[in-house]
């Protein structure tokens, strides 16, 4: 095993398009940034060899997060053991669950702890039309709306893992946002006196698949059936990028199941993530 280097771009990306949705994640960082391996300051990807010299079977991006790309059981403890001698705060590890397992397993035998275990979260994929009309209601987030945009992103970050994102550097999580919204992947319904509805996010987008991420409806819409709506709208938006639109949820937010069956996404794969 050993930091991957520019040369190894070409290996990297042969392995990220066995599952190009499972490993959206890595596709994106990868497709912004051309050619070059890292993709982002700050970074860097472990690359697991069959023998000296031989094929890549698998990585791991280890940043401000540490995401699996192939890895299999076996390997995990190897990607594991050498975050730990290398440890560095991060805030999540998250991927497919047997990896993200693995690597935490390696690492609490380190000594290191995770704050929670999300050990079985759903990735739903859904190609084609959604099984119901979408809201006309939702949009590309406007510009004008950032204030908003960024409060609802905001509780819905809080309300998802216990801690505003603000404690990681609030400029950090504004320019984010707007990057968001610039680009095109923010998606909302709000009132005319700026009260956010509904809004979710394309999180990583490539040629291939999108992930939704960010999902928030308004406490004070809750219940009122209108999320199924909502998220048909943020399929077709994304399907304008990409043929394959996914996500992962947690396996308890039975409602929030229920809305995506709805829907018409299904079940691809079982993510995992740990939250430091």
């Amino acid at each position: 095993m050993r930091v991957l280097v520019h040369e190894d771009t070409a290996a990297l990306r042969t392995l990220v398009a066995r599952d190009p949705v499972a490993n959206v994640f890595i596709d994106s960082l990868l497709t912004a940034g051309g050619s070059a391996v890292p993709a982002q300051r700050g970074a860097v990807i472990l690359g697991f060899f069959e023998h000296d010299g031989g094929q890549l079977a698998s990585a791991c991006w280890v940043g401000s997060n540490v995401v699996p790309v192939g890895v299999e059981p076996g390997q995990a403890a190897h990607f594991g053991r050498w975050i730990a001698s290398h440890w560095e705060p991060h805030a999540s590890i998250f991927g497919p669950a047997g990896a993200v397992l693995g690597i935490m397993d390696a690492l609490s035998a380190a000594g290191i702890n995770a704050q929670e275990v999300r050990a079985n979260q759903p990735l739903l994929v859904i190609e084609g039309m959604p099984l119901l009309a979408p809201n006309p209601a939702l949009e590309p987030s406007a510009s004008g709306r950032f204030n908003e945009v960024l409060a609802a992103a905001a509780a819905m970050f809080e309300e998802e893992v216990g801690y505003s994102p603000f404690l990681g550097g609030e400029e950090n999580y504004r320019r984010r946002v707007a990057w968001l919204i610039t680009n095109g992947h923010s998606f909302s319904h709000c009132e005319p006196d700026g009260e956010v509805v509904f809004k979710a996010d394309l999180g990583a987008v490539t040629p291939r698949a999108t992930q939704v991420q960010g999902v928030w409806m308004n406490p004070r819409y809750r219940g009122l059936g209108l999320s199924a709506g909502y998220m048909a709208g943020v399929v077709l938006f994304a399907q304008r990028l990409a043929p394959v639109t996914s996500l992962y949820v947690n396996d308890f937010n039975h409602r929030a199941r229920a809305v995506y069956a709805k829907v018409g996404f299904e079940q691809a794969g079982t993510f995992a993530t740990v939250l430091f």
